[in-house]
This record gives structure tokens, C-alpha cells and sequence, in this order.
């Protein structure tokens, strides 16, 4: 690869990890392009050789940041696994890391949705295409703690359960709301298990 390929490359990767972090923070609408050049350190020209414009910058940063967040929540979740828990329980564990996580302001792809009020929008597609992705995820730890016909029943209201958490942590700023849910996840699924006895 040439140097100068390499230089768009990392200058792009800047912009998306620079935007990544004040749209996190701060909220899409509350952060502008200017800030993003300034704190990217790069030129306006370059952010828009990359991206022609704000929607397009979006995307990409809701993209890097699915990757980024599956990698570390899949990394969470096989450090409990190690320490004995089955994939429910880890994934519960997993969930009040992310609580924990410094800086942390909830879903950012619920944030973004609730932000743009455009389900057009190419990145309220693609965050409500991550949802479904979550819950597919959900789906499979799920059926492999408690087999995958109690899955297809459980799934749902297990997964309100975890979204209900997420926005609750970031409501009351308290880490609690992952235990609460886990407990009411793992009646649920004893209760599936008892009743097909």
C-alpha cells in the first residue's frame, strides 16, 4: 500500500474514531463538522474526500462502532464464561461491564435513533438492523443455556428486559438495573424449564 493511501486511510479512521467519541458523548446534533476536523486534526477537505457529508460520517462511525462494541462485549462475556457462568449469566455480566465502562451514555444506536427521528435515514436503518442483530446474538446465548425452543419463546421478553436495563442505567446512572434484569431473565427461563417437566 502507498504512503499516501496509507495517510487517507489513517486520516479516515481518525475522523470516524474522533467522531465516534463526540457523538457518543455529546449527541449527533450537538457536535459539528468543524469540531470534528479540529479535534481529528485534519483539513476540511479531507473529511469531505471521505465522507460528501454529515449522514455519510454518521453511518460510518454507527458501522465502526457496532464492530467495536461486538468485539468488547464477545471479549466481556468470554471472561465470565471462563469463571463457570453459562452464556446467560455471562451475557448479564457482560452487560453491567459495559454499565461500568467509563464514559458510559447508554445505547448509542437507541441515542441515535431517538436523535435523527428519521427512520429513512440511512443510519436509523442501520441501528435498528444492529437491534435485530443484538437479538439474534441474545437469541443464540439464550438457546444455549436453555436449548433453542425456549429461545424462540424467551427471546422477547428477555430482550425488552436488556433494552429496559440499558436505558435504566443511563436514567438512574446506576450500574443495579443489569442485575435486576438478569434475575428476572433467569426466573423466566426456570419457569420455561418447569413447565416443560
Amino acid at each position: 500500500m502507498s504512503k499516501t493511501r496509507t495517510r487517507k486511510s489513517d486520516a479516515r479512521q481518525r475522523l470516524v474514531e474522533t467522531a465516534e467519541l463526540l457523538f457518543y458523548a455529546e449527541g449527533i446534533q450537538a457536535v459539528g463538522i468543524d469540531r470534528i476536523i479540529a479535534e481529528a486534526g485534519v483539513a476540511k477537505m479531507t473529511l469531505y474526500n471521505h465522507f460528501p457529508s454529515k449522514d455519510d460520517l454518521v453511518l460510518a462511525v454507527l458501522e465502526f462502532r457496532e464492530a467495536k462494541f461486538d468485539a468488547m462485549f464477545e471479549k466481556w462475556m468470554a471472561r465470565h464464561r471462563k469463571t463457570g457462568m453459562d452464556g446467560l449469566e455471562a451475557f448479564f455480566a457482560a452487560l453491567k461491564d459495559w454499565f461500568k465502562s467509563p464514559g458510559f451514555r447508554g445505547c448509542m444506536f437507541i441515542n441515535s435513533n431517538v436523535e435523527l427521528a428519521d427512520e429513512e435515514h440511512a443510519a436509523s436503518k442501520f441501528s435498528a438492523q444492529h437491534k435485530e442483530r443484538f437479538y439474534e446474538m441474545l437469541k443464540e446465548v439464550i438457546a444455549d443455556t436453555a436449548g433453542s425452543k425456549a429461545a424462540e419463546s424467551l427471546t422477547p421478553g428477555i430482550s425488552l428486559l436488556v433494552e429496559g436495563a440499558i436505558v435504566t442505567a443511563v436514567m438512574q446512572q446506576s450500574i443495579e438495573s443489569a442485575d435486576v434484569a438478569r434475575d428476572a431473565a433467569l426466573a423466566l427461563v426456570s419457569k420455561n424449564s418447569r413447565k416443560r417437566k
